[in-house]
């Protein structure tokens, strides 16, 4: 088994959800009391929050490639960015470590393939949403994504940083959600990404009409199966 690194911290509500799925995604591969060798930098959230806000990518990128760097030199085998809107600065963390680096972005497009789609809502910050870095991924493989309007994206957006990444589950706002993902699906979209962490602890495959690709367990599954490989 090769040990997986998992840089995450943004928001720490998230990547606790990366160590449990990580963890029981082994147990059930091998069985017994197997358990993921894992190695974790969780970094601090409000620094990366404020960097975000500023526009200052790329000191966020240093401080994520350095951080990269120390899990390869603690033992990590593969990195995994427990954060979708991060991966904008994907390229300077793979430069900076020399393992091998799982873009979530990649494995949402393949699993969304893999159901023959080719457009599909997606949810998310809305760095994720608005910036190209993450679309343009899913684009490449051919899959078209589509956002909600302007003031959805700013709902969805509040709720993310104001409530979920605090661990705040309000019925009300999952509500917001569903109303926001049954217009995307009267506009035509065949499925519903998940495009950020935290949304996972808000609603399921049973809060919209079409099929989910929930992003963080599809990162860890896809982590899971190369460190077993």
């Amino acid at each position: 088994m090769k040990t997986i690194g998992l840089l995450g911290g943004m928001s720490w509500e998230s990547t606790a959800e990366y160590y449990r799925l990580a963890n029981e995604l082994v147990r059930e591969r091998l069985g017994g009391l197997h358990s993921a060798d894992c190695v974790i930098r969780s970094v601090d959230f409000a620094e990366i929050e404020r960097l975000q806000g500023a526009g200052e990518w790329e000191a966020a990128g240093l401080i994520l490639a350095s951080e990269a760097r120390a899990l390869e030199a603690a033992g990590a085998e593969l990195v995994v960015l427990c954060t979708n809107t991060m991966h904008k600065v994907a390229p300077a963390i793979e430069a900076a470590a020399s393992v091998p680096f799982v873009h979530i972005a990649e494995t949402t497009a393949s699993a969304v393939l893999s159901q023959c789609l080719t457009t599909v809502g997606l949810l998310a910050t809305r760095f994720t949403m608005e910036e190209s870095f993450y679309r343009d991924r899913l684009a490449a493989r051919g899959i078209t994504a589509v956002v909600p309007d302007d003031a959805d994206r700013a709902i969805v957006h509040r709720i993310i940083y104001d409530e979920l990444c605090l661990g705040i589950i309000r019925d009300e706002s999952r509500a917001e959600y569903q109303r926001i993902m049954a217009g995307l699906v009267a506009q035509g979209v065949e499925g519903m990404i998940y495009g950020c962490t935290e949304i996972e602890l808000l609603v399921g495959p049973g809060d919209t009409t079409v099929p989910v690709f929930p992003t963080t367990r599809l990162h860890i599954e896809a982590a899971v199966a190369l460190a077993l490989a």
